[in-house]
């Protein structure tokens, strides 16, 4: 079922061309396309069988496909199982349906409304679009410390207690955690809990190590899992991400966000009447919705 379910959206996109009419066009859809198979007298590009690659999450977006790869005849096959269904489809009169024209219809809106997106954003975010908006995060960036710690947690404040006294008597932190802590997580590499900055620490953390320098231990202190000790091994100021570390995040927001001025502009144009009654708030954000864009 779940083929069936992932190919129907294939077949229907073949139909569309199948239910277009008019003759065959020999010219090469795209530079330097070659034509790799004929169903029926219509021309399967190289280009075709590229695209479904990259509908079905095969490769990616700008990957090139060998078309001498196992990978590109499997998807060549598929392609021409489309061209095939979609004729017989057609010679069945089901593209005469009102639902098949209806379905049609959508992949047809679909498709257009994807090139629009697609022609926009490729306007849009350009490296120098990138670069521009990174300087300007690294100019409202403020840079923050981070922290490498080490933890030993404890069940109760007299075995804490009993630990910092091992501690002070030069005992090794590493050592006492590997035997002590009872933090599964952390226990067995000397409990390093590696950098952090405060901000994202547990806020009893956060409060113990505010002010305490490299070298020091910190705690006993109560936190949800236990009483906690803490040693700090380092503090460093926080390295901003390099421009191709975060040119992946840039892209995803400019491309939300012209996606998003285009949908206002198209809205603020057209005269939408919805039919409906009003829609009770959404208790939270749908998990889709986009970050919001850091401003520091």
């Amino acid at each position: 079922m779940r083929a069936i379910r992932r190919f129907l959206p294939l077949v229907i996109a073949a139909a569309l061309a199948a239910c277009s009419g008019g003759g065959v066009d020999e010219r090469a859809p795209e530079p330097g396309d070659r034509a790799v198979a004929r169903v029926e007298g219509a021309i399967i590009w190289a280009s075709d069988v590229k695209r479904e690659a990259v509908a079905q999450g095969l490769i990616g977006e700008g990957e090139p496909l060998d078309n001498t790869s196992p990978l590109f005849r499997r998807v060549l096959d598929e392609v021409i199982d489309q061209k095939l269904l979609a004729r017989e489809a057609g010679r069945r009169g089901l593209d005469d349906s009102p639902l098949a024209v209806r379905r049609l219809e959508a992949t047809r809106e679909r498709i257009l409304g994807d090139m629009l997106v697609d022609s926009v954003v490729d306007r849009a975010i350009s490296d120098q679009a990138v670069r521009t908006l990174y300087e300007e995060q690294l100019r409202l960036a403020r840079t923050s410390e981070e922290i490498r710690t080490r933890l030993i947690l404890l069940r109760t404040r007299e075995e804490a207690d009993a630990v910092v006294g091992l501690l002070n008597t030069g005992a090794s932190f590493e050592a006492v955690a590997m035997e002590r802590s009872v933090d599964q997580a952390t226990r067995f590499s000397g409990g390093d809990l590696g950098y952090s900055t405060l901000d994202v620490m547990p806020e009893a953390y956060a409060n113990a190590l505010r002010d305490r320098p490299a070298g020091s231990t910190v705690g006993p202190f109560q936190t949800e899992g236990g009483w906690a000790v803490l040693r700090v091994e380092d503090r460093r100021r926080e390295t901003p991400p390099t421009l191709e570390q975060a040119r992946p995040q840039i892209v995803r927001y400019l491309t939300y966000d012209k996606v998003r001025q285009l949908l206002e502009q198209l809205r603020g144009r057209a005269d939408v009447d919805l039919l409906l009654g009003p829609a009770e708030a959404p208790a939270q954000e749908p998990a889709s919705a986009a970050p919001a864009r850091a401003q520091g």
